[in-house]
């Protein structure tokens, strides 16, 4: 009857510890996401009846800013909506990380699809400032942050996301 014990003993002791690691392992196989969210450098505001301008002089240098900020980390997709100040925004990035622009519309981007599509990447995302909060807001299944407001150019919404931990921290990058 003892030996029976040790036996019965060992095989729970073993079971337990192969359980232990296929849970470590499945935590291990788990990939982080890693989002940047950026509103779109200063614009032409010279014609009100444009609603595609370009980026100023001002603009292009923060989209400059941006790569440098951006200079350490290295994307797997930049993601930008069609109009040339989030395009020319983005594009310094797009050419140091040798990536063509992913067009998206904010109003019909489905972000189940493109959490899987993008998961265990780092993705770069340059919107508009409602667009961008409210991207980041559907992300988090939150409303946690506000327009930005028209003359800020400097914010930098990051999330992070390992199986269900999802974190996000707001950063205002000044140039």
């Amino acid at each position: 009857m003892k030996y029976f014990s040790i036996i019965i003993l060992s095989i729970l002791i073993l079971t337990s510890c192969e359980n232990k690691e296929k849970a470590t392992e499945s935590k291990v196989n788990q990939m982080t996401s890693t989002y940047y969210f950026i509103r779109h450098a200063e614009k032409d505001r010279s014609d009100s009846n444009n609603d595609n301008p370009h980026l100023i002089d001002i603009g292009i240098q923060r989209a400059q800013h941006w790569n440098e900020v951006f200079k350490n980390i290295n994307f797997d997709a930049i993601y930008s909506t069609n109009y040339y100040r989030t395009k020319e925004t983005a594009q310094p990035t797009a050419s140091k990380n040798k990536l063509n622009l992913v067009l998206y519309d904010p109003k019909t981007i489905d972000i189940s699809k493109f959490l899987k599509d993008t998961e265990g990447k780092t993705i770069l995302v340059v919107g508009h400032s409602n667009t961008t909060p409210d991207l980041v807001n559907r992300i988090l299944r939150n409303n946690k942050y506000a327009d930005i407001e028209d003359s800020n150019n400097s914010n930098l919404y990051m999330i992070s996301i390992l199986g269900d931990h999802v974190s996000d921290h707001l950063l205002y990058i000044s140039q």
